[in-house]
């Protein structure tokens, strides 16, 4: 890691986003004192960290790990007497996880999305005030990921305080309330989602006479830049703010009859390469 800083707000759901390889794993374990940093420091509960502050963290760093052959219920119980908690909370945490019916099933006999709800049950013991989790839809189906992040979103609801490392911008975006971009161990951006992840409307505008249609340009308002790719002429506009009517007559009233108007969305997975691209090439324009 190279001087990372960062502070993750009570009650958020903090997204540490980034390709494979850029730290995000290594970070977490460093929080979680699983790795030793070389240098740095950080702090939990605006306190120096301590094994009371560590029991008040539930984790899922790795693939969870329970016997296959004995039930939801009993695997918990195991769990909580490793991890020291007492077992009153089970029945909670099985029914917060939506498990409660099968908490007597085997676990061999669950889809991969109810297996890692039972590792979120895990985490859950103990009622800790944060939650750190590893890319917690990886390897899972489409069914898996949507359970997987439902219950991320409702559990936030509790007030729980989540930190999410993952490599996938649309489960930052659907999920969480703060992001983290990470790119070889740098941090890029730091943020509310809605600021950083910022999408954009693309005008795209063409005329047979394309410099008569970027004097007209030059006399109008409310766009922040512009780009040329050959005959189109890209216009940016903040997120709903572009009217397609609005910007046909102004070129109409300029004596510009268009060929082509369209509006695009930026797509956040746009801006997410651009952001790790240009840390990779940082000479590139843009």
């Amino acid at each position: 890691m190279k001087g990372v800083s960062l502070e993750v707000p009570e009650g958020s759901v903090f997204g540490i986003l980034g390709p494979n390889g850029s730290g995000k794993t290594t970070m977490l374990g460093i929080v979680m004192d699983v790795l030793k940093a070389t240098s740095g420091t950080y702090k939990w509960f605006d306190e120096p960290p301590t094994e009371i502050h560590r029991r008040n963290i539930g984790t899922l760093l790795e693939t969870p790990n329970f016997y296959h052959y004995l039930s939801a219920e009993r695997n918990l119980r195991i769990a909580a007497k490793i991890k020291g908690h007492g077992l009153d909370d089970i029945p909670d945490v099985l029914k917060r996880v939506n498990l409660w019916e099968r908490r007597k099933s085997r676990f061999s006999t669950y889809s991969l999305g109810m297996k890692q709800r039972l590792a979120v049950a895990s985490c859950l013991l103990g009622g800790p005030k944060v939650l750190v989790f590893d890319e917690p839809t990886n390897g899972l189906d489409p069914v898996g990921i949507a359970e997987t992040r439902d219950l991320i979103k409702n559990l936030a609801k509790e007030g729980i305080t989540i930190i999410l490392a993952s490599h996938l911008l649309d489960e930052v975006e659907k999920v969480c309330s703060h992001v983290a971009i990470l790119q070889k161990g740098t941090m890029l951006a730091s943020g509310h989602v809605d600021e950083v992840l910022v999408n954009e409307d693309i005008v795209e505008v063409s005329a047979a006479d394309l410099t008569k249609l970027e004097n007209a340009l030059r006399s109008t308002s409310g766009y922040t830049h512009t780009k040329r790719e050959g005959n189109i002429v890209e216009v940016f506009f903040a997120p709903g703010t572009a009217k397609l009517e609005e910007i046909n007559q102004h070129f109409f009233n300029q004596g510009v009859v268009l060929n082509h108007l369209q509006l695009k969305k930026k797509s956040l997975e746009s801006k997410f390469f651009e952001l790790t691209n240009a840390s990779v090439n940082p000479n590139k324009k843009r």
